[in-house]
């Protein structure tokens, strides 16, 4: 499968709290006639300009990776797969204009 994913919703989530920094849930998936895969992830605002996985091993996703030989990769190697393929998205970007979003 091409895994071309794209942005469909990015949430931000304040507290209201001043000392408390914005998070969030962001999805990204491809769609398609023959499926639909994606992966989302929560993030966290460390300042601004600047935004986080949230936890590098909490991301959700129906996709499974598998090895050479067709069968399911461990969960933890599969964890690594999936970072690199969300360290290769833009997802900083849709989070930072969600949050311009919500401070106009």
């Amino acid at each position: 499968m091409d895994l071309r994913l794209t942005h469909l919703h990015t949430r931000v989530v304040q507290s209201g709290l001043h000392d408390t920094p914005c998070c969030g849930q962001t999805l990204w998936a491809r769609t398609g006639d023959e499926a639909t895969a994606g992966v989302a992830w929560d993030w966290i605002q460390l300042h601004q300009g600047v935004v986080a996985l949230a936890d590098p091993m909490g991301l959700v996703t129906n996709l499974m990776l598998l090895d050479a030989q067709g069968d399911p990769i461990p969960t933890l190697q599969a964890a690594l797969h999936l970072n690199e393929i969300v360290h290769a998205l833009p997802w900083q970007t849709e989070v930072e204009r969600a949050l311009a979003r919500m401070a106009a």
